[in-house]
């Protein structure tokens, strides 16, 4: 019997490319398949904490093995940022949070002149399990950011990231092609290994 483990996420994306990593060996359900329709708060400063607060929350409200993650793009010339807050990056300029348009919009807008365009992806993944065991892994790429968005791919800021040893960005890669080299799976199989 294969074993369940809650991803807490209902990002599509994230969800088939985890379950694409991970392959059979696990059940991954997200939040929607338990029925938890509650907005878990992401209210640490560093990824590690949101991703321990997002399984330990679901793990004690669901009473079942949770995984979760927290990604953030790290850019040099803008002293990490926007790291923990990359989702919602453009939030800070009065639009809506979540808006992966107006985030690259304020990224490329920010680096406007810049030379050193190099940046990072780091995922962490944070399991708590039934048992009340815990244990974070992370996954990194190292890339840069290009100055206009190409491909249709992916999703987040894929569009202007250009991993090391590519000319293409993660948004003109297939979902196998990213998935071999991303940050996800890195973290994914460092969890596997723990698994």
């Amino acid at each position: 019997m294969k074993q369940r483990l809650v991803f807490a996420t209902n990002n599509a994306h994230k969800l088939q490319e985890v379950r694409q990593i991970l392959g059979d060996a696990f059940e991954v359900v997200s939040l929607e398949e338990i029925g938890c329709r509650d907005d878990i708060p992401e209210t640490e400063p560093t990824l590690e904490g949101n991703a321990l607060l997002k399984a330990r929350w679901v793990a004690s409200h669901y009473g079942c093995s949770c995984f979760a993650d927290d990604t953030g793009l790290e850019v040099e010339a803008l002293g990490g940022a926007p790291g923990v807050r990359s989702a919602r990056y453009a939030a800070s300029e009065g639009e809506p949070g979540h808006d992966s348009e107006a985030n690259m919009r304020l990224l490329l807008k920010n680096l406007r002149g810049v030379a050193d365009r190099r940046a990072r992806f780091r995922t962490v993944m944070a399991l708590v399990r039934d048992n009340g065991e815990e244990v974070t892994v992370s996954g990194r790429v190292e890339g840069k950011i290009i100055e206009a968005p190409r491909g249709t791919d992916g999703f987040g800021y894929d569009p202007v990231f250009v991993p090391e040893g590519d000319t293409r960005t993660f948004a003109e890669m297939t979902a196998e092609e990213k998935n071999a080299v991303s940050h996800r799976r890195r973290a994914t199989e460092a969890l596997l290994r723990v698994l």
